[in-house]
Order: C-alpha cells, then structure tokens, then sequence
C-alpha cells in the first residue's frame, strides 16, 4: 500500500501542507515530517506544458488515464530537469513495468480531474475544457433557485460526473494499481458560486433560509463524495483520509456571513476526515481569524503576503501554515523586495509553505531557480522545525 498517513517524522497526526498537482489547481496532502522551515510548493499551468511540451489538455485528459499518465510522466521529468531540488519533481519509479518502462505511481493518478468542476458539474453546471487551459464552466449557465430549494440528496452512482471517475478508477487499478491522487473538491463558497453565480451573495441578504439549505446541500455532497472515492482509493492501497476547503471566495462575505452561513458547515466536516484544512487564496485572512480559530485540529491554513503573518502563527501554532506568493510578484518585483519578503516570512510566519501556483510561460525559468536558491539561503540560517 502506498502509504500517505502520518510517518514517524510528523510533528502533529492531522496536519496537512500544500500540494499542486502538474498542471492542475492546487489542493492538499498529508504532512510527512520532512518539510523544512520554508517548503516551497510550485505549480505550473496548464499552458506552461503546453508550451514546453506541446500536450493537449483538452477533454481526453481528464476523461482517459493512460494519456493523462503519459503526459504526467514527461512533466514530471521536465520539471526535474529544469528545477531537480524541488522534492516534488523528482520521479519516483518502482520494479513494474508498463509500456515498457519503470512505473511512475504518483502519475498513475486521478488529481486534476475535471479541475475544481467535479462537484459543480454533479449538480448539472456544463464543463468546458481547454487545449491549454483548466476546465471551467460555461458562461452564463446556473441552476435556477427554485430548483436548488427542492433537491434532494444526489443519488451519485446513478450521476454521469461521479460514474465516470470511478470507471477511470478501475481502468488506474486495473493498469497501475494503487489509485494515487488528490481530487479536488473545492469548499462550500466556490461551488455555490458556481452553481447558483453571483446571485448567491444577494441571497444571503435577501433569502438566508435558502443559503443555509443550500449550503447544507453541498456540504452532503462534498462529504459523500469525497468518502466514497478515498474509500475506494484505501481499497486500491493508496490511502487517503482527508478534507480540503477551497474558500477561494471568503473575502466575498463578511466574517459574521461566513460564521453563520459557512463554518457551522466546515466545523462539522473538519470532524469527518483525519485531516481537514482551509484554504483562502490570495487573501487577507485577518478579518477571519476569530472564526477560523473555532474549528480545532486546523491541519492547513493559508493566506495572502498582507495579512497580519503574526497574528495568524500566534493563533495558529500547531497548523501548517502557508502563504501565497504570486508569479507576478516574483516577476515584477525587485531582488532586494523579494528578499526581504523571504526573511519577513521566515521571520515571522515560518516553519510553513510558501505557494507560487499558476506559474505562466512568462515566467524565465532562471527567475524561479534563483527564488529557489534564495529560499533555501534563508533556510540555512534557521533551525530544523
């Protein structure tokens, strides 16, 4: 069995770090104990392969495994060309063999299916996929409210989205084995957002009765869904047991809106998993804290560089911690700016990731070597977490 359950090495059984699968959003997996004060998580879009590598990410690469294998195992091995520190990147081949070569498990996977639309395409939300792009939803399409107030629980083996998976699940066993992977199952805002479009922020002023019906309909999804194929992962021998909150959106809703209508949810869920955590995106989280600090055993939270970094260590000691850096910042930014963002979150956030997802052809390669090397720098001059 591959295992992705505590090792020996783990400061804390429930905590979780950042992951971003190639070319694909970004989600969490389980801490191991080897991260270092500041881990760098990289990620890559969809058209920085496309560019390098010329591969088609359209529909068959979410829908058919052996392609979406085959390409999986040339970025891996670009990347570890291009950036062979990144522990990530670094192939992990085993004594099988298949197509006449070693076998990648991590890539034999089911992460980046449907991007982050699995769920909302459960609920109807039409798919758009993209040659050099993550998939999306088509524009203008939303479930009417009226149909969202009088559904029932989905009856997900009879669902198209989840049918699918799970016969890429098999043809993954069938072929690899263990069911590697992370899919990506966004947080209650996102896919309400998705769903029912930007309607969604007047209904909490105009309807709070239908939101927090609503609200409590996807939070039964995520879970049944989310169980139903770690535990069919488990069974595979890959093992999985955990819950990543996609909160993209928070900052679309005041701290008091996302306590009433969203973290009695999340609380509930954070329960349900050995490991759970919340992601806000490029965000200022300080306004949340107080909320976010009543779901106990936060495995991950995440936020943007201007939030009080702290605050939120203080609030926050034994999760693992995260900050996001953006591509942009890294290009437009000078050396000395950069640096000094470094050693301030070092100084006072750390040990915890430091995210740099969505990384676009723009981006030199020699830009990210050298943030790499200024990271591990300042890593050498701080004690082992």
């Amino acid at each position: 069995m591959i295992d992705s359950s505590p090792s020996s090495n783990a400061v804390l059984p429930y905590t979780l770090r950042n992951h971003i699968p190639l070319a694909s959003p970004a989600t969490r997996e389980p801490t191991d104990g080897s991260e270092p004060y500041l881990r760098v998580s990289l990620g890559f879009t969809p058209n920085w392969f496309r560019s390098r590598l010329g591969i088609d990410f359209s529909e068959p690469w979410h829908r058919d495994p052996l392609y979406r294998y085959e390409t999986l195992t040339q970025m891996k091995e670009l990347l570890h060309d291009l950036f062979p520190t990144v522990p990530t990147f670094t192939p992990r081949y085993i004594d099988r063999i298949y197509g006449g070569k070693k076998i990648e498990p991590t890539c034999a996977t089911i992460s980046g299916i449907n991007g982050i639309m699995t769920i909302p395409a459960v609920y109807g939300i039409p798919i758009v996929y993209s040659s050099a792009g993550w998939p999306d939803a088509r524009a203008g399409v939303h479930i009417p409210k009226e149909e969202l107030a009088t559904l029932l629980p989905f009856n997900l083996d009879q669902n198209p989205v989840v049918q699918d998976i799970f016969r890429q699940m098999s043809i993954i066993e069938e072929t690899w084995g263990p069911i590697y992977g992370y899919l990506n199952y966004q947080g209650i805002l996102n896919i309400a957002l998705k769903v029912r479009g930007n309607e969604i922020f007047l209904d909490l002023f105009d309807d709070p009765a239908f939101v927090k019906g609503f609200f409590h309909h996807i939070a039964g999804t995520i879970e049944a869904l989310s169980k139903r194929i770690q535990a069919r992962q488990r069974a595979s021998g890959f093992y999985v047991n955990l819950l990543s909150m996609s909160n993209c959106v928070m900052n679309m809703v005041s701290p008091e809106q996302y306590g009433e209508f969203v973290l009695p949810l999340d609380l509930y869920l954070s329960t349900q998993y050995e490991r759970f955590g919340i992601h806000t995106c490029n965000w200022d989280a300080t306004p949340y804290l107080e909320q976010l600090r009543k779901i106990e055993r936060m495995g991950y939270l995440d936020t943007g560089i201007m939030a009080d970094l702290s605050l939120i260590k203080q609030m926050f000691p034994d999760t693992h911690r995260a900050v996001l850096y953006s591509p942009v910042q890294l290009e437009s930014n000078s050396e000395e700016q950069i640096l000094a963002d470094i050693h301030r979150i070092a100084t006072e956030y750390a040990p915890c990731d430091i995210v740099m997802a969505d990384v676009e052809a723009t981006t030199p390669d020699s830009r990210i070597r050298w943030f790499l090397e200024a990271v591990e720098e300042v890593n050498a001059s701080y004690p082992a977490p």
